[in-house]
């Protein structure tokens, strides 16, 4: 199936222009990843269907005015969703130099003039709060709040795309916070509400 028919399948939809440049960012990680091993998925197949997990929260998240993805790597979900939402000014911190320059590469090459890249891990961003941040495999539910409390406030939400374990890691937190897990095949995507 081409992106096309999987954005159609799970009833995603976005601009042509938009799926275009989806399109250009699977064939240039695809060409990147075979050489610097940036992400797990070996395929063009393998990206496109972690494209539609990156946009799938679009159907049920407010649209912020800047966004923080923490640990990017090669940029799911923070770089699709930046491609999805070209009016967000979108922050990808990410640790990894040949993750760095490809998210740097990717971003120019693909004209995204609302992303910024940090290379830097999370708790060295210095910014005012972002209106969402979001992550993807990269800690526990708690640390994460606690890793990003200095550039979140009180109108700040969380896009968390977490495995089984979020039941088990929102018991920590739970009595502080307004949320919903939405689940969609083997991912629970964890919204925190303002």
């Amino acid at each position: 199936m081409n992106l096309n028919q999987l954005l159609e399948k799970e009833k995603i939809t976005l601009l042509s222009d938009t799926v275009i440049k989806l399109e250009n960012f699977a064939s240039l990680l695809n060409e990147w990843n075979q050489i610097h091993n940036l992400t797990g998925a070996k395929n063009i197949d393998a990206i496109y269907s972690n494209i539609i997990d990156s946009l799938h929260p679009l159907s049920f998240i407010k649209t912020p005015k800047t966004l923080l993805d923490v640990g990017t790597g090669a940029g799911f979900p923070g770089l699709v969703l930046a491609i999805a939402l070209p009016t967000t000014e979108v922050v990808l911190a990410e640790p990894l130099k040949k993750r760095v320059s490809f998210l740097k590469y990717a971003s120019i090459d693909l004209d995204l003039p609302n992303v910024l890249v940090e290379a830097k891990r999370v708790e060295k961003v210095v910014h005012t709060p972002f209106g969402m941040i979001t992550s993807r495999a990269v800690t526990n539910t708690k640390l994460l709040l606690d890793l990003t409390q200095n550039i979140s406030d009180s109108e700040t939400e969380y896009l968390f795309y977490k495995g089984s374990r979020v039941f088990d890691e929102i018991k920590d937190v739970q009595h502080q916070l307004k949320y919903d897990i939405v689940q969609k095949n083997q991912r629970n995507y964890l919204y925190i509400k303002s």
